[in-house]
């Protein structure tokens, strides 16, 4: 920001506020509010984008995650490691793991616990316990020069990143909407779990980033999507096109603050203003959701560590339609679950570096209430997952399937008119 002078030129513009926006238009989600301040920021879009392309050069980095180096008084947090997922739309996953054999790398099979992963070193690599398709190698292995990766055959994903699309899981042929959906991974992930078969309706306000999402989404070779550059609040529940949609991704504008978990706590912590702003707007993108006529199942998840935008939302949204739609509780075999804030609250997902070796996530799955009973199931992926990693639950009795209801949510649903 100070190389490109932004505060000598815009003598009005708050420092704190002028922070929030960089932040969001260079790291976020784009710009989704700030008014007069708004515009002004964005007419120095092209010189902040600019200087940031150089600091990468002069750091000598290659994403943008890199900058963010441990400095003194630093929260440190475990390393991350490199997740790499298969884009089956184009390879398979034994064809990329014989690929990388074949570049020298030592293929260790599939992890049976999640510390297997923080044990990685060299050119060791796993494939992770929970999703099929996703590779795991040591923190800082850099693939964004390899042919695989420039040919769209594997996606540089953080595994928390994965999980919305995976939870979703809508089956092959299913029509879905992707809400706020650039820069397009979780798009691209769902595309590969249809096998481009069906529809996904993706949104985003942005229209830089979702042209870059297009970009991307060709060169993962998806051909199932549909963008529009527009505000999913904008969009009619009602509107024939979406009759048949019955699964929304929803992954809304947040702090990121799941984000920046190698910065000093005082930087890292959005202000208050700032999350009961994010925190309307989610639960407003939360329930128009959920007026969709034919929606059968919705995954909601951020990239926030907070609980103002996540189990506070769910909780505000469930008050209101809970007689509708109830939390799933999915992959009970998961450790880090949701706070313990409102009955059921635990059906939730919770990642963070100490606990999951992610970066800072937060999901919980919707159901409609009358599929109680089996219909609309999701695809096998995720069932086969959970199946294959059976050994892995707990043996209390709670959660024995991937589709499990949480016992307290469902009796509180009863009660919530």
């Amino acid at each position: 920001m100070a190389g490109a002078a932004l505060l000598k030129a815009e003598k009005k513009l708050p420092p704190d506020l002028a922070k929030v926006l960089v932040y969001d238009l260079l790291f976020g989600k784009g710009l989704k509010c700030g008014g007069r301040w708004k515009v002004l920021v964005l007419k120095h879009r092209a010189r902040l984008q600019a200087e940031l392309a150089r600091l990468k050069v002069h750091r000598k980095v290659s994403c943008n995650e890199d900058l963010l180096a441990p400095t003194e008084g630093a929260i440190q947090a475990p390393q991350v490691p490199r997740y790499v997922r298969v884009n089956t739309l184009k390879t398979s996953k034994d064809d990329v793991v014989d690929y990388f054999k074949r570049q020298g790398y030592s293929y260790l099979g599939r992890a049976a616990r999640m510390e297997e992963l923080s044990s990685l070193s060299g050119k060791q690599f796993l494939l992770d316990p929970h999703l099929p398709e996703l590779l795991v190698f040591p923190p800082q292995t850099d693939f964004h020069e390899d042919r695989l990766y420039v040919a769209g055959h594997i996606i540089l994903q953080d595994k928390a990143s994965c999980l919305p699309a995976f939870l979703l899981s809508p089956p092959s042929g299913s029509h879905v909407i992707d809400a706020c959906a650039a820069p397009g991974n979780k798009t691209s992930h769902m595309a590969a779990i249809l096998k481009n078969k069906g529809q996904i309706f993706a949104f985003d306000l942005d229209p830089n980033r979702l042209a870059t999402m297009s970009t991307m989404l060709l060169r993962a070779g998806v051909s199932c999507c549909e963008l529009a550059n527009q505000d999913f609040l904008t969009v009619d529940p009602s509107d024939p096109k979406y009759g048949n949609v019955t699964y929304i991704l929803l992954d809304p504008s947040c702090s990121g603050s799941g984000m920046v978990n190698r910065l000093p706590a005082e930087e890292s912590a959005p202000s208050s203003q700032r999350l009961r702003a994010l925190a309307g707007f989610q639960r407003k993108a939360l329930g128009h959701a959920l007026r969709f006529p034919a929606l059968q199942r919705l995954a909601y998840s951020t990239c926030s560590v907070q609980q103002a935008e996540n189990e506070d939302v769910v909780w505000a949204v469930l008050q209101e339609h809970g007689a509708a739609f109830r939390l799933v509780n999915v992959l009970p075999s998961w450790p880090h679950r949701g706070l313990a804030t409102f009955p059921g609250a635990e059906c939730c997902l919770r990642a963070c570096p100490a606990a999951t070796l992610t970066n800072g996530f937060f999901v919980a799955v919707l159901e409609r209430q009358q599929d109680c009973n089996g219909q609309g199931s999701s695809s096998s992926l995720l069932a086969e997952a959970e199946a294959d990693g059976g050994a892995e639950r707990s043996q209390d009795g709670e959660g024995r399937g991937p589709r499990a209801v949480c016992k307290k949510r469902r009796k509180k649903s009863r009660r919530v008119k």
